[in-house]
């Protein structure tokens, strides 16, 4: 019997489980926080905690691995009269499409009480977010200080409403209205004199 097939097979059973765990670890510190416990990671993922530590090397290197998150930003791309339409709406879907799972609120979650997720997410903010913002007005035509100061106001106020809308009450409230009233505050601070 040929060990190389076992093998393959082992793997992608591990992948698979590996998987699970890091779906339940979004989930739980998402909903719950860090204060979730390993247990309860590993009983919503169907699998015994001791591969949380052979997977990750225990909580700390579960909460990291499941905070990781990256942005594509196509919605930068286009006229600069319709950034605010276009980011508001991108901004909106991921927070109504990603609630339970999404690993940006794994970290703004735990910003507060780990200081390994403030720093993850202040890298996030700087490199997933602020820099092609500002970068994005540079194409526009703003020059380097007045981009980065609309690029950190942009920011700030996304960073502002994601807290009170995701962290604080865990309501979005009506959508349309939402993404209707961040369009609009976006535009302001980009086209603002």
């Amino acid at each position: 019997m040929s060990t190389e097939g076992d093998q393959s097979v082992r793997t992608r059973d591990a992948a698979r489980t590996r998987a699970a765990i890091l779906a339940e670890a979004r989930r739980q510190f998402a909903t719950t926080g860090y204060s979730t416990t390993v247990r309860a990671i590993a009983d919503g993922a169907g699998v015994s905690p001791n591969l949380i530590t052979r997977y990750f090397g225990g909580k700390d290197g579960l909460f990291l691995a499941a905070a990781q998150v990256h942005l594509e930003l196509a919605e930068l791309d286009g006229p600069r009269e319709t950034l605010g339409r276009r980011l508001a709406e991108a901004i909106v879907a991921r927070w109504s499409g990603m609630q339970g799972e999404d690993p940006l609120l794994v970290l703004h979650r735990a910003s507060g009480e780990r200081p390994e997720a403030a720093r993850a997410l202040t890298k996030f903010l700087d490199e997933e977010s602020l820099w092609p913002f500002a970068e994005q007005l540079r194409r526009y035509g703003l020059e380097d200080a007045d981009a980065e100061a609309r690029a950190a106001a942009v920011d700030a106020l996304v960073l502002g409403v994601s807290t009170r809308r995701r962290v604080l009450t865990d309501d979005l409230g009506d959508l349309d209205e939402l993404r209707d009233w961040l369009a609009a505050a976006v535009q302001r601070l980009v086209d603002a004199p």
